[in-house]
């Protein structure tokens, strides 16, 4: 082995280990404070023109859902089971873009996979 290590590897000039070992408690604390602040949030999308509105929390949780009295056409009920279907998809799909915007943020775009 070289003198001093490969490149990029402790001694070969990159980050020293305690140092990444700092770094990565760090990102793991804004993890979690950002995961129990994503939990606590809600998010809400509407479906049929407003008709049908889904409100998910963080853990994707159903919490609220709102059927306008004028989408329940009993001659027509997969038209509303489809309205419901589609806020709920959405308010989901809104939940894990903030999720996924805020987890870019704290690891600076840094693709972790599995690491944490």
């Amino acid at each position: 082995m070289a003198k001093g290590g490969f490149r990029g590897m402790p001694g070969g000039g990159g980050m020293n280990q305690a140092a990444m070992i700092k770094q990565a408690q760090k990102m793991q604390q804004e993890m979690l404070r950002m995961q129990e602040e994503m939990e606590n949030k809600t998010f809400t999308a509407a479906a049929g023109g407003g008709m049908v509105k889904a409100t998910v929390n963080g853990k994707h949780e159903v919490v609220a859902l709102e059927i306008n009295p004028e989408a329940v056409d009993p001659d027509d009920v997969e038209m509303l089971q489809d309205m419901v279907i589609a806020a709920v998809n959405e308010a989901m799909r809104a939940a894990d873009e903030d999720s996924a915007n805020n987890m870019s943020r704290i690891t600076g775009g840094l693709n972790l996979g599995g690491l944490f």
